[in-house]
């Protein structure tokens, strides 16, 4: 009988064993089934990682170098212009005593009426001026900028522009009573000489 409680046990023993190993089994087929997914995003982020990044820095080195090309190019047409004071156009100032020239200067470039290429150009896409004044109302700080394109008449302006020193932007293209520049000194003039 002892013999055959002692088998019995051995049985139960095996059983326990292979039950043991059974479940060993199925936890090792689980963690590799949950473990799956991780390892297709880490084999996907190794192959076209790479890949990713090199487009990321090329796009930004395009980007980086097209704006480079384009200020160069700006700054090339600007020092470069086609067309010479005195002979192609004339500016005069008249803002001793009424408006800082440096403040004055800095309404015209936002305004973009110190690009004398485009003020000259005839194009659909240029300005096509004649002669530009500029007028400044002390009290509201604001330039009033009178617009002459080629072929006006009676000194009727093609087109009246508010700009704000103190917004440091254009407020007005001809709708408010701000635009009245009678009585204001005039304080900046561009004409165009050659036709």
């Amino acid at each position: 009988m002892n013999v055959t409680i002692n088998r019995q046990a051995r049985d139960v023993m095996a059983d326990k064993d292979e039950l043991l190993e059974q479940v060993k089994s199925e936890k090792s087929v689980k963690n590799k089934i949950l473990s799956l997914p991780f390892l297709i995003i880490g084999f996907l982020v190794i192959v076209f990682g790479p890949f990713m990044l090199y487009a990321m820095t090329h796009q930004h080195v395009t980007n980086n170098s097209s704006s480079s090309q384009t200020s160069t190019t700006t700054k090339t047409k600007r020092s470069s212009s086609k067309y010479v004071a005195g002979k192609d156009y004339k500016i005069t100032y008249n803002n001793q005593g009424v408006i800082d020239k440096a403040t004055l200067d800095k309404g015209l470039k936002v305004s973009y009426l110190t690009d004398v290429d485009d003020l000259m150009d005839t194009s659909s896409n240029g300005s096509n001026m004649a002669k530009i004044e500029v007028y400044y109302n002390k009290d509201k700080n604001l330039l009033v900028e009178r617009l002459f394109e080629n072929g006006y008449k009676d000194d009727k302006e093609s087109s009246r522009v508010v700009y704000d020193l103190s917004k440091e932007k254009v407020v007005d293209l001809g709708i408010s009573n701000d635009m009245n520049y009678g009585g204001l000194p005039l304080v900046y003039k561009w004409e165009k000489l050659t036709k």
